[in-house]
């Protein structure tokens, strides 16, 4: 979380670091700050309470000539959000300035070590600890300094800084937190997202952990952590850069929930040749696949609900028992990994801190891990045997639509190869499954064309205090997603529950001001779910139902029906998933949400 962006080169910097920071303000947004160099020895530092815009309504009219600074927008960690604990952050003597993405977990200690030696704390922040541990070290070079206070860090870490006394230069450091570097010859640039430096450069570098990159308007210097130089691979990034533009959309929710369709199209394309699943990244050899006896998915969020979808469909046809594990659960309770478990490890970042650590424990145990991810060059990438990239391009709202069915494409297509290299299934069934997969792409097409009966059916929700989302089979699993994203943008409390649990225990919480969402498409457990529904009307609750086109019976019961187009079972996940998307966008519209930017919560979670 929070962002980073740094210039130095030949022109002002000030408008290049704010239109940065207002890219990267989906990944946090409590405060904002940007520091400058002037040549003298001093800084000139902004910080500012709130969005970007409070920021950059003070910055605009201020005269900032110089060509070298860093800013900052931050999702706060250490400290309330407040002016004293906005980034860039400054030693005592106001001459260095470091922003900081990540948590240094032992800055109360080196806090107090610090204090002891004179320094004067002006924040509750994690991250001034490393602005007064380069002042320590700084005897004229910023570079080593930065090598003398990494070696202190524990914890993650994006790091960059400037220094009064070297007015044209920026130095960064990373250690499981992205950075992202790139030149055009006559500046340089640093972010922690590349979608700040598109507009600078195509071609980038992610620095690698323990790295550290010293940046001028002349190029940039590499360096491995034991301070040899280093020339590390530049990677050419071909993103359109009209996927950060909401296109003529009110939000960018909206833009993304409209991608879907093509989405779903490039992530499957390519993947099926003469009647077989390629997945070419997928680095196991046959002995290794036929060894797996067991699959383990650990995921947070969204991502996990994508790996709850993948378990039912792996167990089905490949038929490999497998579990879905809440990544930050995973690391802390002994968990049973042998190196016949594949690991897959789902992440839209790529850079989910609780993810990693669950990734590195796997490995450890001797696993084959196998990522799942939609940001190429993340961490994940790095620290797995093979990767699957979902095709959903940038993704700015922090609430997660493109990149969650994209998630659920690519763990299908590894069902499928699954299922396939262990001769679960012939060539073709694949085949058959493959290409019912690919009708999901126009279905949603469909569903977008027409979301009044959504947007009614958002009036029930709208002042209800509390909602609950039921199912059963993969329905079960749309309804977690579903109630998430309406407790993300909408802030309306709602519970997703198995729809036969009702009467275990939550029926209790049903009344008329407690409407239910039922998944009830077509699907073994069709009937069953009719009759959860039927429980639910006895008790006075309003039902909305999503269901199969053709499905008259249902409105007999529902209050409001959502359609959807027909579609096998296995694959009703991606189509079912849309108008929950829309409902909880809808409701959140209503109640007067920002639901590109829900409260509380940032794109990118890069701490435990």
């Amino acid at each position: 979380m929070c962002g980073i962006v740094g210039y130095v080169g030949i022109t002002p910097a000030k408008d290049i670091l704010m239109e940065g920071l207002a890219k990267l303000e989906y990944r946090g947004y409590d405060s904002a700050g940007i520091a400058l160099t002037d040549g003298t020895d001093d800084l000139q530092v902004v910080h500012r309470v709130g969005k970007v815009a409070e920021l950059a309504s003070v910055v605009d009219s201020m005269d900032l000539p110089s060509c070298c600074g860093i800013a900052h927008t931050r999702w706060a960690t250490h400290g309330r959000p407040s002016e004293e604990n906005a980034h860039p952050h400054r030693d005592c003597n106001g001459r260095i300035a470091v922003v900081h993405n990540g948590i240094i977990e032992n800055y109360a200690d080196l806090r107090e070590e610090l204090k002891s030696q004179g320094h004067v704390f002006a924040s509750e922040t994690d991250t001034e600890t490393v602005a007064h541990l380069l002042e320590q070290y700084y005897e004229g070079d910023l570079a080593e300094a930065m090598f003398k206070a990494v070696d202190r860090l524990q914890g993650a870490y994006g790091l960059a800084a400037i220094c009064a006394d070297q007015p044209d230069q920026i130095v960064v450091a990373r250690k499981d937190s992205p950075i992202v570097v790139g030149t055009d010859g006559s500046a340089s640039m640093v972010a922690s997202d590349m979608v700040a430096v598109m507009n600078f450069t195509r071609d980038v570098v992610f620095l690698e952990d323990g790295q550290i990159a010293v940046l001028s308007s002349d190029g940039i210097r590499y360096y491995d952590a034991p301070g040899h130089e280093v020339h590390p691979e530049t990677t050419h990034i071909d993103w359109d850069e009209q996927a950060a533009e909401r296109a003529g959309y009110p939000d960018f929710m909206l833009k993304e929930i409209h991608e879907q369709p093509r989405v779903v199209r490039d992530t499957l394309a390519g993947h099926l040749r003469d009647g077989r699943i390629v997945l070419e990244d997928l680095t196991l050899t046959s002995e290794e696949l036929a060894a797996i006896d067991r699959v383990c998915i650990i995921a947070c969020g969204t991502s996990y609900h994508a790996g709850l979808v993948a378990r039912e469909l792996i167990e089905k046809w490949a038929r490999i028992p497998t579990s879905v594990e809440v990544a930050s659960e995973f690391r802390y309770r002994d968990p049973i990994i042998t190196s016949t478990t594949l690991v897959i490890a789902v992440s839209q970042s790529g850079e989910t801190a609780d993810t990693l650590a669950a990734v590195r424990l796997a490995r450890e145990a001797g696993a084959k891990v196998f990522a799942v991810t939609n940001c190429m060059g993340s961490r994940i990438t790095r620290e797995s045997d093979g990767t699957l990239y979902v095709k959903a391009n940038m993704e700015i709202s922090v609430a997660a639509t493109k990149s969650f069915l994209a998630q659920i494409v690519c763990l299908t297509l590894i069902a499928l190869f699954l299922a396939q290299e262990r001769g679960r299934l012939s060539e073709e069934e694949i085949d058959g499954l493959y290409h019912e997969l690919c009708k999901t792409s126009p279905q949603i097409e469909k569903i977008l064309a027409d979301t009044s009966a959504i947007e009614e059916a958002a009036t029930v929700l709208e002042h209800a205090h509390s909602a609950m989302y039921v199912g059963r089979g993969i329905g079960a699993t749309v309804c977690n997603e579903g109630a998430l994203k309406l407790k993300e943008i909408s802030y309306l409390h709602a519970e997703a529950y198995a729809a036969g649990e009702l009467k275990h225990g939550p029926i209790a919480l049903i009344d008329e001001d407690v409407p239910v969402v039922a998944v009830v498409t077509q699907s073994p457990t069709r009937e069953k779910t009719i009759s959860n529904i039927e429980e639910v009307l006895a008790r006075g609750a309003h039902v909305i139902a999503v269901a199969t086109e053709g499905d008259t019976e249902i409105t007999k019961i529902a209050e409001h029906v959502i359609y959807i187009p027909p579609i096998d079972d296995s694959f009703s996940a991606i189509t079912a998933s849309v108008p929950l998307q829309l409902l909880a966008r809808f409701v959140a519209k209503a109640r007067g949400c920002d639901v590109d930017q829900p409260r509380n919560l940032a794109k990118s979670v890069t701490v435990e």
